[in-house]
């Protein structure tokens, strides 16, 4: 594309480099997928198949690495960067080893000009970075894994338990997918940091949002900006009639919900998500909250606290059909959770992770302003005090570890 004489070349190999890129990602994520929707629609009609599927292994971080390489070939269409000449350069941009397996999903304009210049220790970044490091163990070992003992058992189980159990399931599942996740991105920013990297932010503490688009502006911000940056806007964006916004809005959503994996319980789970933003796109509410919640505040109003409670509300009806196994098993969740049975006291009253989950929300209410909850919290505690807090936090992975649960964002 750099050296193509004319715009009809360079579109060629703008297009033959897309293709190239989808196409592995089609193959190997995609292709049972489509082939088995495809017999079941023919049976629907009376006409059974037999389709030829794949038996092959999902290589693991495909749709992170993949993303790497298609904002890398547009950047380089669009002229906001040259093509890179160094192999190990750019195989460095694409499988930096921290964020290869799941994000965040870096840029080549924001990543490769840090690979390109020499580096050198710095303490005061090293120290932050095994902050983060630690922070994100925490959210992970401690809390998301936690919760996905009971969460999975609630799902797995979901036709023996009252409502009031389901609903238990399905937060519990919301905290484990964050802690898991955010966990996942701490360790990587603060692993990259030690190596003189910055990474762009992934998360900024969704779960206090006031709406679905201030939730969606800080959730899995390098894959919301990713879509909004390379689909969104080249569809036209916020421009145009409002039919066409809804569009385009409803076209990034369940591109999101299809990326995150070859169920239709992703692509419900992108539109329900849509279905949840479309108020605020048509009444222009969209940006109202751009602002931290409470900023320099310790309580937020009792206005912010609803709105925080019910958008929350919101998403972890969401995560019913992100976590359930087919979209009957969350219809069937669903309607357990709003039965007779939903005020009753739940079967499973895990105490621990009530004290623990208290403990993290807390941590991270009072952080909420930083990059991470631990960037300057405790800094003007006594030094001791300081301390016992991180060897309290460090204890706390420790003890328990035993109980290994994979990274939820490793299958996609």
């Amino acid at each position: 594309m750099s050296d193509a004489q004319n715009g009809k070349n360079k579109r060629f190999w703008f297009w033959l480099s897309i293709c190239v890129n989808l196409g592995f990602l089609g193959v190997f994520k995609y292709y049972n997928f489509f082939a088995d929707s495809f017999a079941d629609a023919l049976s629907v009609l009376g006409v059974k198949v037999d389709v030829w599927t794949l038996q092959i292994i999902l290589p693991v971080g495909i749709s992170f690495y993949t993303f790497h390489g298609l904002s890398y070939v547009i950047d380089i269409y669009k002229d906001r960067i040259k093509a890179e000449k160094n192999f190990i350069e750019y195989a460095v941009f694409v499988s930096f080893f921290p964020l290869l397996v799941a994000g965040p999903i870096e840029r080549a304009t924001h990543l490769l000009p840090q690979i390109k210049v020499k580096r050198v220790f710095n303490y005061n970044n090293a120290i932050d970075g095994l902050r983060q490091i630690l922070w994100g163990l925490f959210k992970k070992v401690v809390i998301a894994d936690q919760c996905a003992e009971y969460a999975n058992i609630i799902f797995n189980n979901s036709a023996d338990y009252s409502g009031s159990t389901l609903l238990l399931g399905a937060i519990l599942f919301a905290f484990q997918i964050y802690g898991d996740f955010s966990g996942y991105s701490d360790i990587a920013l603060g692993t990259a940091r030690l190596f003189g990297i910055e990474l762009l932010r992934n998360f900024s503490f969704p779960y206090f949002s006031r709406d679905i688009a201030e939730f969606w502006r800080r959730w899995h911000i390098s894959l919301s900006s990713w879509f909004r940056d390379y689909l969104y806007i080249p569809l036209g964006g916020s421009k145009g009639s409002m039919a066409l916004k809804v569009r385009n809005m409803f076209i990034v959503f369940v591109v999101s919900g299809f990326w995150h994996g070859a169920n239709w319980t992703f692509i419900v789970w992108g539109l329900l998500n849509a279905i949840y933003q479309l108020p605020l796109l048509v009444l222009g509410k969209n940006r109202a909250n751009l602002e931290i919640v409470a900023a320099g505040k310790l309580f937020p109003t009792f206005r912010e606290f609803v709105a925080m409670s019910i958008t929350f509300l919101l998403t972890v009806f969401a995560w019913i059909f992100f976590r359930s196994e087919s979209v009957s098993h969350a219809w069937n969740f669903v309607k357990g959770i709003f039965s007779r049975t939903l005020f009753s006291l739940p079967e499973l009253r895990p105490s621990l992770i009530f004290v623990l989950l208290i403990f993290f929300v807390l941590v991270e209410w009072f952080g909420r302003e930083q990059k991470y909850a631990l960037e300057i919290l405790g800094f003007r505690w006594p030094r001791p005090l300081r301390l016992t807090f991180y060897i309290l936090l460090i204890f706390g992975v420790l003890i328990f570890t035993g109980k290994e649960q994979q990274f939820i964002y490793f299958q996609f």
